[in-house]
């Protein structure tokens, strides 16, 4: 029998990707929620292309949201890939015919996946508070980081302080910096 926080975490998991397929497979800006406000038709105001209401009043500038998207379901598709991981070596702990030795491997390999996501946080916030950029991803693949920073332009200096700042928390591994144009 199934414990309740497998369940929950299947069931989790299970919505998270269903919400990707959707939102990968969806028109970019076409299904955006509605929320009625007590305005009727005749009183709503008419809108740009900018996303400024013809009145003055600001509205948010939504005309970016599938490059926004873009970060977040690769860390949606990184963080299922690693759960599944995950729980395979759960399921081999938990398999009364694993040897002790293969249960060991399996923890050991838990903490390192572990480590690995808490590491790739901890540097995300750290380069996005160093330099105030739109979004950053980090990226661990066997001994090479990626490093993904969205803002129209990185010099050399930034980039040199963004690998420091790898190395800091990775140790000496191969860090591949990359930036993607936030398209303003």
């Amino acid at each position: 029998m199934l414990k309740k926080q497998t369940v929950w975490l299947l069931t989790m998991l299970s919505l998270m990707i269903v919400l990707s397929v959707y939102y990968l497979t969806s028109p970019t800006s076409e299904d955006l929620a509605y929320i009625d406000n007590g305005e009727t038709d005749s009183e709503e105001t008419a809108t740009s292309e900018s996303g400024e209401e013809m009145d003055g009043t600001e509205v948010d500038d939504i005309s970016n949201l599938g490059q926004d998207e873009l970060f977040t379901t690769i860390r949606m598709d990184l963080n299922d890939e690693r759960s599944m991981k995950k729980q395979r070596l759960e399921d081999i702990v938990a398999s009364s015919s694993a040897t002790t030795e293969e249960i060991n491997e399996a923890l050991n390999e838990i903490d390192t996946i572990d480590q690995i996501s808490t590491k790739e946080s901890i540097l995300e916030d750290s380069i996005i508070a160093s330099a105030n950029y739109q979004d950053v991803l980090v990226r661990s693949e066997d001994e090479k980081i990626h490093v993904h920073v969205k803002v129209e332009e990185l010099s050399k200096e930034e980039t040199v302080n963004i690998m420091q700042m790898v190395r800091d928390e990775f140790g000496e591994v191969t860090v591949d910096v990359n930036f993607q144009p936030t398209g303003s």
